[in-house]
């Protein structure tokens, strides 16, 4: 068995200092160890886990998510529609269980017989861990030497390969809602397009704007291409959690997050992870169209969910309802002067930009000129 504090030093001696993800009994004492000892954001499900990463990578910190293997599944969409086009790399810890040959729980059967196969379909680098000290410091030399070359590498964890490390106590915090309005008057439901120039115009040289996959991002291309900017292509659902992870490991910048109603919908319980982690450099604005505008027009069912209370609840500092595009400015010029983790919902018009196009330059082409931009 492996020295668990020995075996996480040694990732710290390579820089890996920053982990997020969902506890598993195989490697609970993995996740003691980074909770202990280095920066540990939980995440409501795996597929959070990748993304809050995959924001500290952005942020200049080398990542670690922490899963079971049914969770695997559950991170399939970011890391083969966000860590592979952007070329954000990872390094994971995967647990087997339902490992052929050995008893477990019949919900773990096949996830146990096909959890290399999912890892070799995805192109990911993996390997076994070792459970002998200096055998798995080799394997972390090794891993490390992809991640250096923007290839997400994973560890497939068997039963009992780490010893004990006592999970020290936690401290436990409570973010309260301090600030909250209501609908007051008539939505005016500017178009998307109108909203984004706003948004867009409000910028300064320390901001990031990341915007949400579908037709947020393509058409925040075409109100402005910037260094500044993320557009997502994939990973629906994940834009809140990556903006998260890179505003929680970068205070000195602005992190303006623009989600739309179908991806929150999608991955509703980021908004938790957001409000108790509290990152005050970041700002959370729905739009809200009521539809899947990028796939066709379909209902969403956002006009049965009070977004505003829920953000509310989860814990963020501030959440506004507004209802035209001078309350929005007024909104983001407020939160620059006096920021606090904050959430914005605009209900916008349905439709988007006539002959729209998308962008121009290739996603990893985006992540590298974003961080430059950061740096």
């Amino acid at each position: 068995m492996l020295n668990t504090k020995e075996f996480g030093n040694e990732l710290k001696r390579l820089g890996f200092d920053f982990y997020s993800g969902v506890p598993c009994s195989f490697l609970k004492n993995l996740i003691n160890y980074s909770i202990n000892e280095c920066e540990y954001i939980a995440a409501a499900n795996e597929g959070d886990a990748v993304a809050i990463a995959s924001g500290a990578y952005l942020g200049g910190r080398k990542s670690v998510v922490l899963m079971q293997n049914s969770g695997l599944t559950n991170c399939i969409s970011p890391l083969t529609s966000l860590n592979y086009p952007f070329q954000i790399p990872i390094l994971g810890f995967v647990s087997l269980r339902g490992e052929p040959g050995l008893n477990d729980e019949p919900q773990h059967e096949l996830m146990g017989q096909i959890t290399t196969q999912l890892l070799d379909l995805m192109q990911i680098k993996w390997q076994f861990l070792s459970p002998d000290d200096s055998e798995a410091k080799k394997q972390l030399e090794e891993a490390n030497k992809w991640i250096e070359v923007n290839q997400s590498f994973f560890f497939v964890v068997r039963k009992e390969t780490f010893k004990s490390e006592k999970l020290k106590i936690e401290q436990r915090l409570n973010h309260k809602n301090m600030i909250k309005s209501e609908k007051t008057d008539v939505d005016e439901l500017p178009s998307r397009f109108d909203t984004l120039k706003v948004i867009n115009g409000l910028k300064n040289m320390k901001t990031v704007l990341m915007a949400t996959t579908g037709k947020t991002g393509r058409e925040l291309y075409e109100v402005e291409d910037s260094d500044h900017n993320l557009y997502m292509v994939g990973s629906m659902g994940c834009v809140g959690s990556l903006g998260l992870g890179l505003a929680h490991t970068r205070k000195d910048i602005d992190v303006v997050v623009i989600d739309g109603d179908g991806a929150l919908l999608m991955r509703m319980g980021s908004l938790s992870t957001n409000g108790y982690y509290q990152s005050e450099n970041m700002l959370h604005i729905l739009l809200d169209n009521q539809v899947h505008d990028s796939t066709g027009g379909q209902n969403t069912v956002s006009h049965n969910v009070n977004i505003v209370e829920i953000a509310a609840s989860c814990g963020y500092e501030k959440s506004y309802y507004i209802h035209n595009l001078h309350e929005l400015e007024l909104c983001i010029q407020e939160w620059q002067m006096t920021k606090g983790l904050t959430f914005i919902y605009l209900k916008i018009s349905k439709g988007s930009k006539q002959n729209l196009g998308r962008p121009k330059v290739t996603p990893s082409e985006i992540k590298t000129r974003l961080q430059r931009f950061i740096k």
